[in-house]
């Protein structure tokens, strides 16, 4: 949610703010802005919609050395020019991340001033404008700025008359990035990779002072901190197409190499697997915990974790877990998953958590985030940059680490044994070989993308496929797509299908085969166009109109083979009806906001 860019230093800065927000824009946005100091003047331009709208209003070469930028995803006020960051206030300009919870009380103690927009960042600049007055010390009000706000923020700040940028950051993200022409704010460390990639993490309460040639950091208590000059170890390519039409097919098409780098972290040999993994064993109940797609890939661990571990597992949307009331046993993990590491909703589970004592476990992908940071322990997936909104390879290694947990508890139990290795080592090349012939997944688009209503049909294992295929469906698409079990289609579902109707069944676990191929018929007497992808031949041609085949593996591996042909089908639906598919509207990358 939102992104902000901030320099300072020796050359001129509107184009690196500008490139900077542009890599921030898979975070999702609707409009963008920028502040800059030109002849001790603050000029400041935004514009509603995309950051392409912006530059056509701007001098990328205009003399200015220091500025910040911003992409908003509105919360407080609609969508338009007045409500784009940044805000100014007085002798205070800024741009915010997060949502200021007490802004109508403070709105009141701020009387003096008139409102121009409708939102809460606007009332954090008044607020700075005047504690500032008061004293004129940006380091000390800085320090005391959090005992005023509730709720969350990232800031960047520039006063009228002072060359210095400031930021201060509370549960959401913010980084520092240092080079030798100058220095850096962000919400994410793409934004800074055309220039440097050594920067600082800050923590919460922490705040900045940046000049053209140092980096002062602050800890809550005031003190200045010395911390870890990091380095960022992909590089800005990372993020870039490299050829492909969207982010999204680029990164579709990364999943054979970033699932093997997953895997090969834990299962070279059961020696390693068995380390990275040691103490899992001993929980009697596991709650898993996501927003999203990591809700959904929780559904799948679920099944993998209860058939193969023999460990009860529930599966929570995070925004649901943290306002309700939990009965834990004595041996309780909570298990939170997020890519970015900075889900709101999910970090405040795992906060809640630890207050409540209760061992937690992070699925992550960034390194160094919040969540990262704060959970007992982590297991890291290796999915890399993800820019499109709409998550596949990160979802894929996370299902990959969930596998890998059952795996693990399988052996630990006695179910399984390490010969299942040699198909985790092998997973590659036939993802590799799916990805080279995609005619399958293009010809059951092209007769789908017309359709208004579609649905997804799945049983076990495969139902927790579908809630994820579905989501990716309409989230890139736009097309009302809905995921069933397959045996609730007769307690009310069956009504909504007509002649013509797509139904995508998913059939890939034995034991309930023909019973989801029953269901399957069911529809098939109601008109529908059905659509199987199965891991083993459909012998009743009468049953499908189109019939997508994947290799048959262990349902610990092959699960990861059926989201990939429907990530394929989203994809591919979403271009032939003219989708903005790495940004579609209305969502964002990382929702850092509750």
């Amino acid at each position: 949610m939102c992104g902000i860019v901030g320099y300072i230093g020796k050359e001129k800065c509107i184009s690196k703010i500008i490139s900077g927000l542009e890599s921030l824009e898979y975070r999702g946005y609707d409009s963008a802005g920028i502040a800059y100091v030109k002849n001790n003047t603050v000029i400041i331009k935004k514009e509603q919609g995309r950051i392409a709208n912006l530059k056509e209003n701007i001098n990328l070469e205009e003399e200015s050395y220091m500025g910040i930028g911003h992409t908003r995803w509105a919360t407080h006020g609609k969508p338009c020019q007045i409500n784009s960051h940044p805000h100014k206030v007085g002798k205070v300009t800024v741009v915010h991340n997060g949502i200021i919870e007490n802004y109508e009380s403070l709105k009141k103690e701020l009387s003096e001033y008139e409102w121009v927009s409708e939102t809460d960042s606007e009332v954090v600049a008044a607020l700075i404008d005047k504690l500032y007055r008061e004293d004129n010390d940006m380091v000390k009000l800085l320090s005391k700025l959090k005992d005023y706000l509730v709720g969350s923020y990232a800031l960047g700040i520039i006063i009228d008359g002072d060359d210095k940028l400031y930021a201060i950051r509370k549960d959401s993200p913010l980084i520092i990035g240092v080079s030798e022409n100058g220095n850096f704010i962000a919400s994410d460390v793409p934004a800074i990779l055309e220039y440097t990639n050594l920067y600082y993490l800050i923590l919460n309460d922490e705040y900045a002072v940046l000049s053209r040639d140092d980096v002062v950091i602050y800890d809550k208590d005031g003190n200045i901190s010395t911390k870890n000059l990091l380095t960022f170890e992909g590089n800005r390519e990372a993020a870039m197409k490299n050829g492909y039409e969207h982010f999204m097919l680029k990164e579709i098409y990364e999943q054979p190499k970033v699932i093997m780098d997953t895997i090969k972290e834990y299962i070279s040999d059961l020696d390693t697997l068995k380390e990275k993994m040691s103490g899992l064993e001993k929980y009697e109940e596991i709650d898993i915990v996501g927003c999203g797609s990591a809700y959904h890939v929780g559904l799948v661990g679920k099944s993998l974790i209860e058939k193969y571990g023999h460990v009860r597992v529930n599966v929570d949307i995070a925004s649901e877990y943290r306002y309700s009331d939990h009965i834990y046993k004595k041996n309780h993990l909570i298990l939170v998953i997020s890519q970015s590491g900075e889900t709101a909703d999910t970090l405040a589970v795992l906060r809640k958590a630890k207050e409540d004592g209760i061992d937690t476990l992070a699925i992550v992908n960034v390194v160094g985030s919040s969540i990262a940071r704060e959970a007992d322990r982590v297991l890291y997936i290796k999915a890399g940059v993800e820019i499109a909104v709409a998550t596949t390879k990160a979802y894929s290694c996370q299902l990959m680490m969930l596998s890998m947990i059952a795996l693990y508890l399988g052996i630990i139990n006695g179910m399984l044994n390490e010969s299942i290795f040699e198909e985790y080592k092998k997973l590659d090349k036939i993802i590799t070989d799916i990805l080279n012939d995609t005619s399958d997944t293009k010809s059951v688009a092209e007769i789908i993308y017309k359709n208004k209503d579609i649905f997804f049909l799945g049983r076990k294992l495969d139902y927790a496929l579908s809630m994820e295929a579905s989501l990716k469906l309409k989230e890139v698409s736009y097309l009302h797509s809905e995921a069933y079990a397959a045996g609730e289609l007769k307690h009310g579902t069956i009504s909504l299908i007509e002649t013509g109707t797509p139904v995508i069944s998913l059939i890939t676990e034995d034991d309930i085969r023909l019973k989801t191929l029953s269901n399957v018929k069911e529809v098939c007497a109601r008109g529908a166009l059905s659509v199987i992808i199965t891991n083993e031949e459909v012998l009743d041609k009468e049953v499908y109109d189109k019939l997508i085949l994947i290799p048959k593996l262990h349902d610990l591996v092959g699960s990861v083979l059926v989201i990939i042909k429907c990530q394929l089908i989203a994809y591919y639906v979403a271009k032939l009806n003219g989708c903005d598919i790495d940004k579609p509207r209305n969502l964002a990358k990382s929702v850092t906001v509750e």
